[in-house]
């Protein structure tokens, strides 16, 4: 179990940050059914009412647990982008680097990710942070492909842009589920590898310098 977090009750935002990552704890490793109050509360070091004061209540808390796990989610996505040169394909790889990472595609995320996406389907509030449809990230990714496209003799290169984004998006999201029931067997690079294949079959001028591993 993890350590306890040592909270102030004057401090609003440390109390509210340790029942966040209480009951990111509690979803990891007790599972998201077996995640009460009882427990966050025991792990956070802080009272009950603690929730209620600064959530409203456990389903709000577990809307922000959700977010907070968004946001460290991107967080590491924007750091792969801040470094990346300034072309589509580069925007695209330090996605695909960033997904596929160890920082991110570790077993704590995997599993926070799963447990979050059954609930999305019953909770409106996790919804908008666990999709697979998630809008910041086809953004970005479809952004570039629409960019790169052009460079094609296609009839339609938003067709192939839009193609290009569900494919390589699909194909991130099942090496997250793969991690999740095979991660001792699971390798990174070889991930990588399979997601430049499938975007070199597609773009072989934007992508075939491109470091797989």
């Amino acid at each position: 179990m993890s350590g306890l977090v040592k909270t102030s009750k004057r401090n609003p935002e440390a109390n509210r940050s340790a029942l966040i990552r209480a009951t990111l704890d509690s979803i990891y490793e007790d599972g998201f059914a077996e995640t009460t109050v009882s427990g966050i509360i025991k792990r956070a070091g802080l009272s009950r009412g603690m929730i209620h004061l600064h959530f409203g209540g456990k389903s709000q808390l577990l809307v922000a647990a959700a977010e907070a796990f968004n946001i460290e989610y991107y967080a590491e996505i924007d750091r792969h982008l801040l470094v990346a040169a300034d072309t589509p394909e580069a925007t695209v790889m330090a996605v695909v680097s960033a997904d596929l990472s160890e920082a991110l595609l570790n077993e704590r995320s995997a599993k926070l990710l799963h447990a979050f996406r059954g609930a999305a389907t019953t909770d409106a509030g996790i919804a908008q942070f666990s999709g697979t449809r998630d809008e910041k990230l086809r953004t970005i990714v479809r952004g570039a492909f629409e960019e790169i496209a052009q460079a094609y003799e296609v009839r339609d290169s938003s067709i192939l842009a839009r193609d290009a984004t569900f494919g390589l998006l699909a194909m991130l999201e099942g090496m997250w589920g793969d991690y999740l029931l095979n991660p001792t067997v699971f390798s990174h690079g070889d991930a990588k590898h399979i997601a430049c294949r499938f975007l070199k079959g597609l773009f072989p001028d934007h992508f075939e310098t491109q470091r797989c591993k």
